[in-house]
C-alpha cells in the first residue's frame, strides 16, 4: 500500500481558506492573529492531523533539539538503566537523545569529548571512564557538556559526580557491623587506578582503618575488568589462597554476581561463610540468589541533575563549572544476612 503523505502547511491553509503565512502564525502562536482565526485553523489542523516540522523551527531557532549521550557500555546494567533514565529526563524537557557507545576506548572517548567532529547537536552528556582529565580539561568544542561520574574533576564542564570514597566506606562499615574482620576488596587493577576505582578502595581502606584493622594486601584482589565472569574467576583464586576470607566488598555489582556464583561452586554459604556486598543497585540485585546487598546510585536523580545543568546551559547560563553530588545509600538484603 503506498504512503500517505504528510500534511503541509499549504493544505491547512488550502482547507482553511487562508494564507499559508496565516496558517504558519498559527502553529508559531504568533500573538497577531485575530482569536476567532487563531480557532478556526487550529480545527483545521487538528481534523487534517497536521504535525509541525519540529526540526525545521528549531533549526530556526538556532537549536537542534537533540542531546548526545556517550556512555562506555549500553550492554552493562548500570549504564542501560542510567541510559534510559537520561532518555526519560530528556524526553520530559522536549529532547532528543542520540546515545553513542565509546567502548571506554580513549580514543573514542576523545572524539566525544570533542563533538564527533560533527555540530549537530545542543548539548552533551558524557560518562568518561579513561580519558585523561587533561584532555577533558583541554577540549576546544564549545558545545555545552555534562559529565557523569567520578571522573573528570577539574574539566570545563558541569558534573555529576559520586562520592564513591563514602561509597567505599559504606559498604565496608556494614560487613564489618556484621562482625566480619577479613573482608576482601574485589575490583582492584594492577594498571594506574581510575578516580571510581581509586575512591571506593579509599573508602574501603578508611572503614578497616577506623576499624582498628590493618588492610591485607592480599586481600586486594585484581580484575581485568568489572564484569561477572571476572569477579567468579578472582573469588576462586581468593579462596585458595585466603581460604579465611569471611566478606567480600566487590567494586559494583556485576563483580559480586561472579563472586556469588564462585562461592555456590565452592561449597561456601552466604552469607553465614562469606558475606558479600556490591555497588549500584542494578535491577538483577533484586533478583539473584541470594539477593545482594548492595550501595544504590540514584540513576533517576542523576540523569535529572545532568539534564537540569545542560538544559541552564542551553538557556545562555554564563557561569563557572558546577558540581553536583548524587545520592548514595545502603540496601541490604540476603547476602549480609538482611
Amino acid at each position: 500500500m503506498p504512503a500517505t503523505r504528510a500534511t503541509t502547511l499549504k493544505d491547512v491553509a488550502a482547507a482553511a481558506g487562508v494564507s499559508i503565512k496565516t496558517v504558519s502564525n498559527v502553529v508559531n502562536d504568533h500573538p497577531h492573529v485575530r482569536p476567532e482565526m487563531r480557532e478556526r485553523v487550529r480545527a483545521f489542523i487538528e481534523q487534517l492531523d497536521y504535525r509541525p516540522n519540529g526540526m525545521g523551527r528549531q533549526l530556526r531557532q538556532g537549536r537542534s533539539g537533540l542531546i548526545a549521550l556517550a556512555v562506555p557500555h549500553v550492554t552493562s546494567p548500570y549504564y542501560g538503566e542510567l541510559t534510559s533514565a537520561l532518555v526519560d529526563a530528556a524526553r520530559e524537557r522536549g529532547l532528543t537523545l542520540l546515545v553513542e557507545q565509546t567502548d571506554a576506548d580513549p580514543d573514542r572517548e576523545r572524539q566525544a569529548a570533542e563533538g564527533f567532529g560533527v555540530r549537530m547537536v545542543d548539548g552533551l552528556v558524557f560518562v568518561p571512564l579513561n580519558i585523561p582529565t587533561g584532555v577533558l580539561a583541554e577540549r576546544r568544542d564549545r558545545t555545552p557538556a555534562v559529565l557523569i561520574g567520578e571522573n573528570g574533576e577539574g574539566a570545563d564542564a558541569d558534573r555529576v559526580t559520586v562520592d564513591s570514597v563514602a561509597v567505599g566506606d559504606v559498604a565496608t562499615t556494614h560487613l564489618l557491623e556484621r562482625g566480619r574482620r577479613r573482608i576482601a576488596f574485589l575490583g582492584d587493577k594492577d594498571a594506574e587506578r581510575s578516580p571510581v576505582l581509586a575512591q571506593r578502595l579509599a573508602g574501603y581502606r578508611r572503614a578497616l582503618q577506623r576499624a582498628g584493622i590493618e588492610v591485607d594486601p592480599q586481600l586486594l584482589r585484581p580484575t581485568p575488568e568489572w564484569e561477572r565472569g571476572h569477579g567468579h574467576d578472582a573469588v576462586v583464586e581468593l579462596l585458595t589462597a585466603r581460604p579465611d576470607v569471611d566478606a567480600i566488598f566487590a567494586a559494583n555489582d556485576l563483580l559480586a554476581f561472579g563472586a556469588l556464583h564462585a562461592l555456590r561452586r565452592l561449597g561456601r554459604r552466604v552469607p553465614e561463610d562469606v558475606a558479600v556486598v556490591g555497588v549500584d543497585d542494578v535491577e538483577e540485585s533484586r533478583f539473584c540468589a541470594p539477593t545482594l546487598s548492595t550501595v544504590t546510585l540514584d540513576r533517576t536523580s542523576i540523569a535529572e541533575q545532568a539534564l537540569a545543568l545542560l538544559a541552564e546551559r542551553l538557556d545562555g547560563l554564563d557561569a563557572p563549572p558546577r558540581t553536583l553530588v548524587a545520592e548514595h545509600r545502603l540496601v541490604v538484603r540476603e547476602s549480609t544476612g538482611g
